[in-house]
């Protein structure tokens, strides 16, 4: 949508909302000079919508009164933005919202022109988006239902969690603050009263919930988009680099983005360097290579790898 198209919708619902207003105050409210203004109410008027003026100590425009912008006005492109919403957030959410993502999509269409139709039907055909979530979390749906009634009554919860690192899952006490898809997985922000402590648990890692009959309040500063940037800086990492061979540079050089750093080499083989959650990840991405990847730091992932291949050699020795 234009700037000025956006501009003049958000004057008429100025004007809605309040009338008698001066130039000078619905300038400074859109961002623009009062000649420019009276340019759009010329546009306005052009339009057809009823806008007059009054002069004096208490004048302004203002729309003829009775008059009421349709309750719709989409251009293409944000009728388009809306529908592909809607069902990117049946897809990420599963059950949570499906009918409600169908429903609001069938009543916006309902009401589109013919013009703003065919372009959503354009874009999706060519705008597709699929595989977010990971597969098999299906079956972990009904735990997030689950965790977002908690979180609307504020209600605490009851888990058993079973983590990366644990042999066998712990039972804790929660205020659950709000759901979060990140990577293709669902998590769950809020208070672990068992570490006493702000904590984000994988939902395909819950083994079972229960609601409880305690109440909490979310904290009124909580941002769960802060909480999860600063969870991910403080995760502890590994800083690798590794030589790939030239039978293995190309997969490196067609994937960039994954790379902090790429240094091709005159024998066609690259060096590159990445940052990884863990030492244990690091080793499995560099075995995924096979022989064409070479550790050159940091050492405790070297001889990581040269143990996993000593494993793995012992079990084809037969």
């Amino acid at each position: 949508m234009s700037t000025t198209a956006t501009r003049l919708i958000t004057l008429i619902m100025l004007l809605q909302r309040q009338p008698r207003q001066t130039a000078n105050d619905l300038a400074e409210k859109l961002g623009v000079s009062v000649r420019t203004l009276h340019r759009y109410m010329l546009m306005l008027d052009e339009m057809g919508i009823p806008v007059y003026s009054e002069r004096g100590r208490y004048g302004g425009f203002s729309l003829v009164r009775g008059y009421k912008m349709p309750p719709l006005i989409f251009t293409p492109e944000e009728a388009t933005a809306i529908c592909l919403g809607a069902g990117l957030v049946s897809e990420m959410w599963e059950g949570l919202y499906d009918e409600a993502s169908e429903g609001a999509v069938a009543k916006i269409e309902n009401v589109l022109p013919d013009e703003q139709r065919d372009e959503v039907a354009w874009a999706r055909r060519i705008l597709v988006t699929t595989q977010l979530k990971r597969p098999g979390l299906q079956p972990y749906a009904p735990f997030l239902n689950t965790l977002r009634k908690a979180i609307r009554l504020q209600k605490r919860v009851r888990i058993t969690y079973q983590g990366a690192s644990q042999n066998e899952p712990l039972q804790r006490e929660f205020d659950a603050y709000a759901l979060a898809f990140r990577q293709g997985w669902w998590y769950v922000i809020g208070y672990c009263h068992l570490r006493q402590d702000m904590r984000s648990f994988r939902i395909d890692r819950i083994h079972q919930i229960l609601q409880l009959d305690e109440s909490y309040q979310i904290p009124p500063e909580f941002d769960p988009q802060k909480y999860l940037a600063f969870e991910i800086q403080s995760q502890a990492q590994v800083h690798v680099r590794l030589h790939l061979a030239p039978e293995v540079a190309a997969f490196a050089l067609s994937t960039p983005a994954a790379w902090e750093k790429i240094e091709p080499q005159a024998d066609g083989s690259v060096i590159v360097a990445a940052s990884l959650p863990d030492i244990y990840w690091a080793a499995s991405m560099t075995m995924s290579f096979g022989p064409g990847a070479t550790v050159l730091e940091p050492d405790e992932l070297r001889q990581l790898v040269y143990e996993w291949a000593q494993a793995v050699a012992g079990l084809y020795e037969a």
